[in-house]
């Protein structure tokens, strides 16, 4: 199944996404806890598609490729190594990405597997994390890449406003372990990896994050990103494609 959320002019609804990715099917209230429908339909093309979730946190995991490590010049983590981005620094498919000039001369794209918890838990055993997860998405960890190195730690050059593209929409029914990821830049192939090269795999990372920290129902955890992260400019469209969910598209834009 596949769960969208989209805004018309009676306010912001989930829906199943049906007739061929066409129609949606508004979902009564929350899709947490299985999936009751209204009875209204949508087209697609009738409304307008935002973020699948907006979070109370983004948990991401740095350097969970072992080709990414090497090209940012790091050694492999020996545990994984989270950080967290705003729920302010979502936004949805085909909605700009805001370049802030004036702050930053270099942001990278990094096109990510993103998993959204179905559930609140905390202290999730590795046997047990598919019984917490929503679904999946695409994702897209843009990073001011100058005020990473600047700063150390990364939450200035992560979370500005925009710089974490969802969607299009949650995938519930799939086999994360071993889908193919790309990420291109105005149609050219920019990174191409597969989530069976993750360091840690998802559900070694929901016992490792909720070890430290409760996951609410809608929270996204980022996985990581394969090599081949790059530069973006203003006029630029990214898109990242992961087999099984689709593509999330973006456009950067000038903030100023």
């Amino acid at each position: 199944m596949r769960i969208a959320r989209f805004s018309t002019g009676g306010g912001v609804a989930f829906g199943v996404v049906e007739e061929g990715e066409q129609v949606l099917a508004r979902i009564d209230g929350h899709p947490f806890g299985g999936v009751s429908l209204t009875g209204e339909r949508f087209p697609v093309a009738e409304v307008r598609m935002v973020a699948p979730m907006l979070p109370s946190k983004v948990v991401a995991i740095g350097r969970n490729y072992a080709d990414h490590a090497r090209e940012m010049g790091n050694d492999v983590p020996e545990e994984p190594m989270i950080f967290l981005k705003p729920s302010t620094s979502v936004i949805g498919h085909n909605e700009p990405i805001a370049y802030p000039e004036h702050l930053t001369q270099h942001v990278d794209y990094e096109g990510e597997l993103a998993v959204v918890i179905g559930r609140l838990c905390r202290d999730v055993p590795v046997e047990r994390a598919n019984d917490v997860i929503l679904g999946y998405t695409c994702a897209n960890d843009v990073t001011a890449r100058d005020l990473q190195k600047k700063d150390v730690q990364f939450t200035r050059a992560k979370g500005f406003d925009t710089f974490c593209p969802l969607g299009p929409w949650i995938e519930t029914d799939l086999d994360a372990s071993d889908l193919a990821l790309t990420t291109t830049v105005n149609g050219e192939l920019r990174q191409s990896g597969r989530t069976s090269q993750l360091i840690f795999d998802i559900p070694a990372l929901i016992a490792h994050v909720s070890a430290v920290m409760t996951l609410l129902p809608g929270d996204v955890i980022l996985t990581g990103t394969p090599a081949g992260v790059g530069p973006v400019k203003p006029g630029d469209e990214v898109s990242v494609g992961i087999e099984g969910i689709g593509t999330l598209t973006n456009r950067v834009v000038s903030r100023d």
